[in-house]
């Protein structure tokens, strides 16, 4: 019989929870092949290490041949990594709002540019009002990352309910819908989301069951608690390391 030293037996158990736990965590082959892809902007490569984009994906539980929209995609830093992750086989509507088209002419550009990229051919851009949203096909995931809170700036809270029930009705039954920004203190005032730039968490889980779906889940992977809910978003002491939530809602089947 051989026996081990406690010491041992400890260090043993340490390295296998470690793996295990490494093995828990670890990111499907599809989705560290998007994130790794070679096409991406250095400039997106650069901010990984806050967005981190592997654990979006897989909370988003994005796969190959899903549907997909992006909804107010800025430069595409998710859309490039949705339609690598989705293949050939998925899609991937990048939506651009009319109201933002009304503030910034050019904001649909970029993300034209990229569908129009070979690489990218499983991308299409569509335009229109909030309260319209819509897809070409039943979506498994819609996806909104830092825009929910300026909804609330460009748009009644009318067509902010219908915007929140199109997305419900764009998705297949079970679909998913995540909403990640910034977070906001509890309770504050409705302006915080153009003062701040910052929501409460809590607002938009009212906001978005209200619409037919349920909580899901969320997650604490962009959590920062140095920040303390009271600078604006783009102050040089929190911007790239706001305190962030990210709510995951299902369309029930």
């Amino acid at each position: 019989m051989i026996r081990r030293s406690p010491i041992l037996v400890s260090l043993f158990m340490v390295l296998g929870l470690a793996a295990s736990a490494g093995a828990a965590n670890s990111a499907p082959a599809y989705i560290d092949a998007a994130v790794n892809d070679a096409s991406r902007p250095a400039a997106d490569k650069t901010r990984d290490a806050d967005r981190k984009p592997a654990d979006m994906l897989v909370f988003a539980a994005v796969k190959p041949g899903a549907k997909v929209a992006d909804i107010i995609p800025g430069g595409g830093y998710f859309t490039r990594l949705f339609a690598k992750a989705v293949g050939p086989k998925g899609h991937v509507y990048a939506f651009v709002p009319d109201e933002l088209l009304k503030k910034r002419a050019t904001a649909a550009d970029g993300i034209k540019a990229l569908a129009a990229d070979p690489g990218y051919s499983n991308l299409s851009v569509t335009e229109g009002p909030v309260s319209g949203f819509s897809a070409p096909e039943a979506l498994d995931l819609a996806w909104t990352s830092q825009n929910y809170h300026d909804l609330h700036n460009w748009v009644s809270p009318e067509d902010l309910a219908a915007f929140n029930k199109a997305v419900f009705a764009a998705l297949k039954p079970g679909g998913i819908y995540v909403v990640l920004d910034h977070v906001a203190a509890a309770g504050a005032p409705a302006d915080v989301t153009e003062t701040l730039h910052r929501i409460d968490p809590a607002v938009v889980k009212n906001e978005v069951t209200a619409a037919g779906f349920q909580f899901d889940g969320a997650s604490d992977v962009l959590k920062h608690p140095a920040d303390d809910h009271t600078a604006k978003v783009f102050d040089a002491g929190v911007r790239g390391k706001t305190d962030q939530f990210i709510l995951k809602f299902r369309k029930p089947k």
